[in-house]
């Protein structure tokens, strides 16, 4: 069971907030909510989850759900991906085409979205104002501006909210976290993370839409154009359209726990510069096929992102720097002299700052599965006590935001002015019109 959220801690965490987001980093889940609606749930219930998105990480999330719960809804736009997780997790499981004939389901307590970056927002937000708990894939979003909205949205819902940044619970990025905060490398000068190449590939030839597939509903909030088998599935990482590369797929991982370990997970930085070279292929994926990206923040921490190794960043993966040593962490392995140093200087009890969470296991036993476990015991967990979880909206919105923002300088192509309390840029237009896009008609967030 998870450490209470006191009301100190929250206000720490919220004089860095910005305005949309600080009311809500004060306030309990339960503050705003009816109180047996928000009641602690009973261990022995096995919750009712409805599933959102079956293809790819939305079926691995399901499957870490099972120990908690019953698969009662399916949800894909896809009949034949519905039909198989149905085959897959349950033959008496209720399909569903559209998102929210689901979420009007009265006897559903707990959503799991795997559906494609684009739909995260609308369907979190229309999850939590149906009163469900919500367990949603990483990135939290695909502009800043729903970011905002969703702070504003779960703030007043009384829902728990995961968001599946599932490093958070892994041992070795914890361990760096704390190790970075106890200062085991001095003070914190400079992080480096390498995140890896977005794929490349066009002219795609367009295709008749598949019978079972609903293409109208997939695309939602985005610019109704003809269906390229390469635009949905697993490959639309690489359409700005639906998502933002590499920059948001890896980097709300690993930017996530560069903010965290820099205790600035509730801020951002006052500079961004970022550089990139692009396709310009009609008809092909349109990310960056280069991209390098460079933040500043306040108190002069410097963060630097690059596409491949570079200098003495040599493997994907984060890389901190103080002025009294060095410290890399990846899904592999964690290492460097503060490493080594914990045989004969153990952390103390007084070391551990982060989130308590309850993971036992040895940094060099985890992998990606039992961290996800861990992830998904996590919103379990907080589903019972009504306890704030790991991968909270507000720590989410800003490690996604900071991803948002390097997207942003790359395409601007000049240095940007941010200021992390009002979330605004100084003087760009040119880049204020990016935080936020169109949505197009029937698919607006509420």
């Amino acid at each position: 069971m998870n450490t209470p959220i006191t009301r100190r801690t929250l206000l720490k965490a919220a004089t860095t907030s910005a305005a949309g987001c600080a009311a809500w980093a004060m306030t309990p889940y339960t503050a705003t909510a009816n109180a047996a609606e928000t009641a602690p749930k009973s261990p022995n219930a096995r919750l009712r989850i409805g599933c959102i998105g079956m293809r790819y990480q939305g079926s691995v999330i399901a499957r870490e759900a099972l120990p908690y719960g019953d698969i009662v809804a399916i949800c894909d736009v896809d009949k034949n991906v519905r039909e198989q997780a149905r085959a897959s997790f349950g033959s008496t499981a209720t399909l569903f085409e559209n998102h929210a004939d689901l979420l009007a389901r009265q006897d559903i307590d707990v959503v799991l979205i795997g559906a494609p970056d684009h739909w995260h927002a609308k369907m979190l937000i229309d999850a939590c104002k149906a009163k469900k708990d919500v367990y949603c894939e990483k990135p939290l979003t695909l502009t800043v501006a729903e970011g905002q909205r969703i702070c504003e949205v779960v703030n007043g819902s009384g829902q728990v909210v995961q968001i599946g940044t599932w490093q958070r619970s892994d041992a070795r990025f914890r361990l760096a976290v704390e190790m970075v905060q106890a200062g085991r490398i001095g003070k914190l000068q400079k992080i480096g993370v390498v995140m890896g190449k977005n794929a490349t590939g066009g002219p795609f030839t367009p295709v008749p839409v598949p019978r079972s597939f609903n293409w109208n509903l997939w695309q939602g909030q985005t610019p109704d154009v003809p269906y390229l088998a390469e635009r949905s599935h697993y490959t639309f990482r690489w359409w700005y359209e639906y998502s933002g590369g590499e920059m948001t797929d890896s980097g709300a991982h690993h930017l996530d726990i560069a903010q965290w370990a820099a205790g600035l997970q509730h801020s951002g930085p006052v500079e961004i510069l970022g550089t990139a070279k692009y396709p310009g292929v009609e008809n092909g994926y349109n990310v960056a096929t280069e991209y390098h990206a460079v933040y500043r923040y306040a108190n002069g921490v410097e963060l630097e992102v690059f596409d491949s190794p570079h200098g003495q960043y040599t493997r994907d993966g984060i890389l901190f720097e103080g002025d009294a040593g060095r410290l890399f962490v990846n899904r592999g392995t964690i290492s460097g002299r503060p490493v080594e140093d914990l045989t004969t200087q153990p952390l103390g009890r007084g070391d551990f700052k982060v989130y308590a969470h309850d993971n036992t296991d040895r940094p060099e036993r985890m992998g990606k599965i039992d961290a996800i476990k861990n992830h998904m015991g996590n919103f379990y967990d907080c589903i019972l006590s009504r306890k704030m979880p790991i991968s909270d909206v507000v720590s989410q919105h800003r490690s996604v935001s900071l991803c948002h923002l390097g997207n942003i300088a790359m395409r601007v192509g000049t240095k940007l002015t941010w200021d992390p309390e009002t979330e605004q840029f100084a003087d760009s237009p040119e880049a204020t019109k990016l935080l936020s896009r169109e949505q197009r008609k029937g698919f607006e967030l509420p």
